[in-house]
């Protein structure tokens, strides 16, 4: 099964992650399939960029969201547009998403 989650990255105390698709029985720093966007929550203000049109089209696949990458995309309105592409509403069109927030350590 295929995951939508954040793949670790940076040096010691720096954390950077990755949001990828990457097979479920690999390791979460280990290899991946698609590379989704990025999530750096040490930069003020918070920042994230993820493709939506990447995400709808693995999420159409049948893959599933890790709990922290659900609550992500559901603070950035992605989830919100999936929901509405299920529905069947016209006129939804993916994009890709930048979001600039609050950072958790102001």
């Amino acid at each position: 099964m295929v995951k939508i989650r954040l793949r670790r990255m940076g040096s010691a105390k720096t954390p950077f992650y990755r949001i990828v698709a990457a097979d479920s029985r690999r390791a979460v720093s280990g290899s991946f399939i698609e590379i989704l966007g990025y999530y750096d929550p040490l930069r003020k203000p918070l920042e994230m960029k993820v493709d939506e049109g990447k995400v709808f089209k693995w999420l159409g696949n049948g893959a599933q969201l890790s709990d922290t990458m659900r609550s992500l995309l559901r603070k950035s309105g992605t989830m919100a547009k999936w929901n509405r592409i299920l529905q069947g509403e016209e006129g939804v069109v993916p994009e890709t998403v930048f979001i600039k927030g609050e950072s958790r350590n102001s």
